[in-house]
């Protein structure tokens, strides 16, 4: 895990952090993958050190084959200020794409530059996201706390699924809710109703990956 920050520069940096790697020592690597540019200035992205100096299109034609037989969408009626923390949690546990449901704007911040790895796919309204879903056999799990859902901790997730996200505070909308295959709520103990969408992201998809991923593959 790393707290390298977020940045708006070509090189994913702020000035002066002594994160990442330097130039690449002559001569230079003699392969398409490597970026030049990178080689000549060095490399101080959020990457694992495997993809030093890699460009992004390397580096996502590398992660393609290996991706995950989950999905993730989330709703965003109002903006959610989750989604790019679901994007970046995606691209760590290597899900097959993120799907946003209703507008297509969202913050990126979250994200930190983790979008550039991960395929987001936009829906602009529901009916087009359960299509898409149903034309690509992947089964809908909600992940809300509603009555009659299966417990994530005990009933086993599909393989192939697309884990559904309602926004913050209200949850999966009414209609989202129609259009789900299965649910799945979290065991909670505290005061609190909810948890927050971006956490209760990060859980459902750590435990799809303790059910069905090849730990050994993990970096």
């Amino acid at each position: 895990m790393t707290n390298e920050p977020a940045s708006d520069g070509p090189q994913d940096r702020r000035p002066h952090e002594p994160v990442g790697v330097g130039p690449h020592p002559e001569p230079w690597p003699d392969n398409p993958r490597f970026d030049p540019e990178l080689l000549a200035e060095g490399d101080r992205r959020n990457v694992l050190d495997r993809y030093r100096y890699w460009t992004v299109e390397a580096i996502v034609a590398d992660l393609d084959p290996k991706r995950h037989a989950f999905h993730v969408a989330i709703e965003n009626w109002q903006h959610d200020l989750n989604i790019g923390t679901v994007v970046r949690t995606a691209n760590a546990f290597l899900a097959a794409e993120v799907h946003i449901v209703g507008k297509k704007r969202w913050n990126r911040r979250g994200a930190m530059v983790t979008d550039r790895y991960q395929h987001v796919r936009h829906h602009p309204t529901i009916e087009a996201f359960v299509a898409w879903s149903d034309a690509n056999s992947l089964r809908r799990v909600g992940i809300d706390n509603l009555p009659g859902s299966g417990k994530l901790e005990v009933d086993p997730l599909p393989h192939a699924c697309m884990l559904v996200f309602g926004q913050e505070g209200p949850g999966l909308s009414e209609d989202m809710k129609a259009a789900m295959s299965e649910c799945r709520s979290i065991a909670q103990f505290g005061s609190t109703r909810s948890i927050n969408a971006g956490v209760a992201a990060g859980i459902a998809m750590h435990t799809w990956i303790s059910q069905h991923a090849d730990l050994s593959a993990a970096d």
